[in-house]
């Protein structure tokens, strides 16, 4: 097993390949926006946004306007990226931060979805929701302390993207009037996102294995 366990085989993850493809379509739309004043922080921010009134919508049990706020903020949230850049504004903290309001806009949707289902006594929906939120956060942080630490744990069975392909169909099947798409969208990401942060442990874990000097102390990064 490589140190890039886990990923596309060329090294990439679906995320990745999606951002290479829908180059052409974004890079248009990202010199538009540049074109009209606006700068990469602003559609961070507008993403976050959008997200929020999502979340709003969802708690009151409004899934068609909800999920559509959702399918739309996904697009908006990769042009941000584009249009950096394109203005050659790319930077450390520019994708730090991008990461944390992508963590925020995740916890948004599924604080709306937690309220909704408490506020109607939906107990194992609940549950689910709220082992799909800390699953998706777990994902995030092996990754980013792994980082911290020298490794690499990329990949997996669930990341953003395809949480997000997962979830805002979900939540517009439901709005659309087939209640049971929710709870099995909530569900799937609760299953698949734990396992991902669990495999990218263990990828780190193999890792840190062969790092390991013979002694069993590891060596400096």
């Amino acid at each position: 097993m490589t140190v890039k366990e886990g990923l596309h085989p060329s090294g990439r993850t679906l995320s990745d390949d999606m951002r290479i493809r829908s180059k052409g379509v974004l890079d248009p739309v990202a010199r538009f926006l540049l074109d009209l004043g606006l700068r990469p922080n602003t559609i961070t921010l507008l993403g976050l946004a959008g997200n929020a009134l999502g979340a709003f919508f969802l708690a009151r049990g409004d899934f068609l306007t909800g999920g559509l706020l959702v399918l739309i903020m996904g697009p908006i949230d990769a042009l941000d990226g584009a249009m950096a850049r394109l203005r050659g504004e790319s930077s450390d903290f520019g994708a730090f931060v991008d990461s944390v309001t992508d963590r925020y806009s995740e916890l948004f949707i599924y604080g709306g979805l937690l309220l909704h289902f408490v506020r109607t006594g939906q107990a194992l929906v609940t549950a689910l929701t709220f082992a799909a939120a800390a699953g998706s956060v777990l994902v995030s942080y092996v990754k980013a302390r792994a980082e911290s630490l020298g490794y690499e744990a990329r990949g997996g069975l669930l990341t953003r993207f395809e949480r997000y392909l997962v979830l805002a169909p979900a939540l517009l099947v439901t709005g659309f009037g087939w209640a049971p798409a929710v709870p099995i969208g909530v569900g799937v990401v609760a299953v698949l996102a734990n396992l991902t942060a669990l495999q990218r442990i263990h990828i780190v874990r193999r890792q840190a294995r062969r790092a390991a000097t013979p002694s069993g102390e590891r060596t400096r990064r």
